[in-house]
């Protein structure tokens, strides 16, 4: 199973907290983020990785992206 955090329409920082909390806290090793904006997606990518998790995929998702990433 996965967890999906639907960030679009927040402005950063919280894109980036809702992820970094579902890191810390979540059971389920897959996360998928959703986001709206080209920055909130480099810094969702740039905060995980640096928490250990991989990035699996990037992928366009209607008016924003999708990204799938797991636990490290």
């Amino acid at each position: 199973m996965s967890t999906t955090i639907d960030a679009k329409g927040l402005s950063c920082p919280q894109p980036v907290m809702l992820t970094l909390d579902e890191i810390r806290t979540g059971t389920e090793k897959e996360i998928i983020v959703l986001v709206d904006t080209d920055t909130a997606r480099e810094n969702v990518i740039r905060a995980s990785s640096s928490q250990g998790c991989q990035i699996h995929d990037i992928s366009p998702d209607g008016d924003g992206y999708q990204i799938t990433m797991t636990k490290g």
